[in-house]
């Protein structure tokens, strides 16, 4: 069974956010002025449990779902994720599991993500440079060797790999062809993300955006012609683009190239409410409804009613937003 929201597009994708902590205070996610000492996250009882994140997603399969991916938050903070990972492959074979991580500990859980049926992870990588890296990361423990370690590691086990990097003006545009150079030797497509107004801490600001053809003409410069490649489903949140050996790279501009239009993508938070859009500022709660006891088909027709009501297309309005709009932070969601 395939549903579809008020505006014809249908549920494909689902991001599952397992907690809402994270070992990085990056400016643009979680800044340390807000998500400081005495930040209160959410305690462990109000977090969805494995088997309650499970049941959502099996009452979601029958609706047409086809890809999963576990955000956070870093998701490798929640403890023995890859049990989670072994106990949604159980639900099917086929389904798409991907990982999103700031790559911090991927190394040493690499293999057992591998092992319990992820197929890929995405990790993400604003700087190459380790000066810029703990300034952007703000988690002066950490450095980019210790992500690129995950990284070679993922690759060892099998796991598929790309890299994010969000741009922010001012700030990692000189970042743009070091880690281009790197990711392309290593044959790892490299996507940039322009800077978002996700949430109402990061101090968003619209001068502050690099756009994807700023970046794209910086590539270029340097590694001449580049073509577009066609998106290969709908929903593709990337805009592909190659160069002439074949390389791919990409880019996600829903700042100056919205696609709301194609978004098949719904957002389980930490603490089971679904959201419908990442811009949004409520969610509809599962949670009580699991803790009911609810059967799968109870999940099913409550996701069908929450779907089949969706309209939203905050990209495709930001510029007409006469005033700010109180939305949920990304990283309680996940991105």
């Amino acid at each position: 069974m395939s549903m579809k929201d008020a505006r014809g597009r249908p549920l494909h994708d689902l991001r599952i956010s397992v907690t809402d902590r994270c070992n990085f205070r990056c400016t643009y996610c979680m800044p340390r002025e807000h998500f400081g000492s005495d930040h209160s996250f959410l305690p462990r009882d109000e977090l969805l449990s494995y088997e309650e994140i499970t049941e959502v997603v099996r009452g979601m399969l029958p609706l047409g779902l086809k890809k999963l991916r576990l955000t956070g938050g870093e998701p490798l903070l929640r403890k023995d994720i890859a049990s989670l990972i072994s106990m949604l492959r159980g639900l099917s074979e086929t389904v798409d599991i991907a990982l999103t991580t700031n790559g911090a500990l991927l190394r040493q859980h690499a293999q057992s993500l591998r092992n319990a049926g992820l197929n890929r992870v995405t990790v993400s990588l604003d700087a190459i440079d380790s000066e810029l890296f703990q300034i952007m990361a703000d988690s002066p423990r950490w450095t980019p060797n210790d992500v690129l370690e995950g990284i070679l590691e993922a690759q060892r086990v099998g796991l598929g790999v790309k890299i994010n990097t969000v741009v922010k003006k001012g700030l990692n545009e000189n970042q743009i062809l070091p880690l281009f150079q790197h990711f392309y030797e290593m044959k790892i497509p490299l996507r940039f993300i322009e800077f978002m107004d996700v949430g109402n801490t990061n101090s968003w600001n619209m001068n502050d955006v690099v756009s994807g053809r700023e970046i794209r003409e910086v590539i270029e410069h340097e590694y001449g012609e580049i073509t577009p490649v066609a998106r290969s489903v709908r929903g593709e949140v990337a805009q592909r683009f190659s160069l002439d050996d074949g390389y791919e790279f990409g880019c996600i501009e829903s700042v100056t190239a919205p696609f709301c239009g194609d978004c098949t993508r719904a957002r389980l938070s930490a603490n089971g409410a679904l959201y419908t859009c990442l811009f949004t500022s409520k969610g509809n709660d599962l949670k009580s409804l699991l803790r009911m006891g609810a059967a799968p088909e109870d999940v099913s027709r409550a996701i069908v009613d929450i779907w089949s009501k969706r309209s939203d297309r905050y990209s495709e309005e930001r510029t007409k937003q006469t005033k700010p709009k109180e939305k949920v932070e990304m990283s309680f969601i996940g991105g």
